[in-house]
């Protein structure tokens, strides 16, 4: 038996790394079908671990999309019980071109761990695992608390499973906190709590013209053209200065309290270093008014991802497209309805389509923004365990990303979540050479230990 959690992490850090890049190896990216016996193999992969360290009813759980993964070990008599989440699938790694290292070989450079999904989400997932493995060895096969365990494979695609699932097991999921480790630190050896969320809706608009692509020579100036008509509807979509221009869409949004703003004021942030580092652009843009942080942190924003369509191989092909489309999202704040919101955009949209074409919209995912309350006993034990890591006092933070999980287990299962994550603002996720910070990956272990110890005690 290790004398204790956090030493018998410490002892095991190679071994920790060894299996997390075994984990990173397999290309489990849900939004590609091809990739479906990934997604299995990645599941059992994470199963298997769960079941070798001494929890209990694991099992694989297939659903519609990607399967769930769920584990428990429920014997810690009068003590909390936490729901554990993060998820296993990752984002495309696309453009490969980009990378300096193939994404799915994992590479160690100047003490990161290079490969997609390192830092998003498999490396803290593993962090969670070997913390749940640490505590097991140094409590003879207890654990301090309750723990359930619940990870997705489809986080990266709107998470239609999961939000599912939690409906329908409430009784099964029942927990006094989660814990979600899918966030990051603001900054290097700052101890960081994610205190709140964007909420997102995420559309395409499908515009159709013509029956048939048509020849621009023969055609042109008498036929509709569907990229000229998303460019239209696109332009009117916001102003020049990143207002967004659908009518009531700022009627519900809620600023943030004179606190929060306060302490963000405090945070080590330099708007000129997160332009040139971070953002690697020749000027920042966005509503005047606000501060780079109170921009992405707490108002709404609508972007185009993409406009899949029309002729885009090398050479030239001179083609009117029958259709085309634009993806959209508008990241959502505090008070936000995101049906509201949709419809408030559809009848937008529907308005600015001009004659002669038909728009469609279709819409991956949608979810509200939260904002968890920071007076509640996890969150201070939560913030303790981190003090006893890093050596410093906690920050709290808002993000500019959704993780739609949060709000359902919020909502659904009226409990509150920590979001304790490790990762980097630099880390690169989504984008090529993500990266996770080995030191930060077993802070992440050592910190988790800590705070289920810290629970236990009260």
């Amino acid at each position: 038996m290790a004398s204790s959690a956090v030493e018998f992490a410490r002892s095991n850090q190679p071994r920790f790394l060894n299996e997390l890049k075994d984990l990173l190896r397999i290309p489990s990216i849900s939004t590609l079908e091809e990739h479906k016996p990934d997604i299995k193999r990645a599941a059992e992969f994470v199963a298997n671990e769960l079941r070798r360290i001494g929890m209990e009813n694991v099992e694989i759980i297939p659903t519609q999309g990607h399967p769930l993964i769920y584990a428990d070990w429920l014997h810690a008599a009068d003590k909390p019980t936490v729901l554990m989440y993060a998820h296993y699938d990752v984002q495309p790694a696309e453009p490969l071109d980009e990378w300096h290292t193939p994404p799915f070989e994992p590479t160690e450079r100047n003490n990161n761990i290079y490969a997609r999904g390192a830092v998003d989400d498999k490396g803290q997932l593993w962090m969670e695992v070997k913390a749940l493995e640490a505590l097991m060895q140094s409590g003879g096969g207890k654990l301090p608390i309750n723990v359930k365990v619940i990870f997705e494979g489809e986080e990266e695609v709107g998470g239609e499973a999961i939000a599912d699932y939690v409906r329908k097991q409430k009784a099964k999921l029942k927990s006094d906190f989660a814990l979600v480790c899918d966030t990051e630190l603001f900054a290097p050896d700052l101890p960081t709590l994610c205190v709140g969320l964007r909420g997102l809706v995420y559309t395409e608009i499908e515009a159709y013209g013509a029956k048939t692509d048509l020849h621009s020579g023969m055609y042109g100036g008498a036929a509709p053209n569907p990229f000229f008509a998303l460019i239209e509807i696109i332009s009117k979509l916001k102003d020049a200065k990143g207002k967004i221009l659908i009518p009531g869409f700022y009627s519900k949004v809620k600023a943030p309290t004179k606190d929060e703003l306060k302490a963000w004021k405090k945070l080590p942030f330099k708007e000129e270093e997160y332009r040139k580092k971070e953002v690697g652009s020749k000027v920042l843009t966005g509503e005047p008014g606000f501060s780079v942080l109170y921009r992405t942190w707490a108002r709404p924003t609508l972007e185009v991802h993409g406009m899949p369509g029309g002729f885009i191989a090398l050479g030239a092909k001179t083609v009117i497209p029958a259709k085309a489309a634009a993806k959209v999202s508008m990241r959502l704040v505090p008070n936000q309805d995101p049906d509201d919101i949709l419809k408030r955009y559809t009848a937008y949209v529907k308005k600015l389509t001009p004659k002669g074409i038909e728009t469609k919209i279709k819409v991956w995912s949608k979810g509200p923004a939260c904002v968890v309350g920071t007076d509640n006993h996890y969150i201070k034990a939560a913030t303790q365990a981190l003090h006893d890591t890093f050596k410093k006092d906690t920050v709290f933070i808002r993000s500019g990303g959704s993780i739609p999980i949060v709000t359902d287990f919020q909502d659904v299962l009226k409990i509150p979540s920590v979001m304790m994550g490790f990762g980097l603002p630099d880390d690169n996720l989504h984008a090529p050479n993500e990266k996770f910070h080995i030191p930060n990956f077993y802070r992440g272990i050592e910190t988790i230990c800590l705070f289920f110890e810290k629970l236990a005690e009260k």
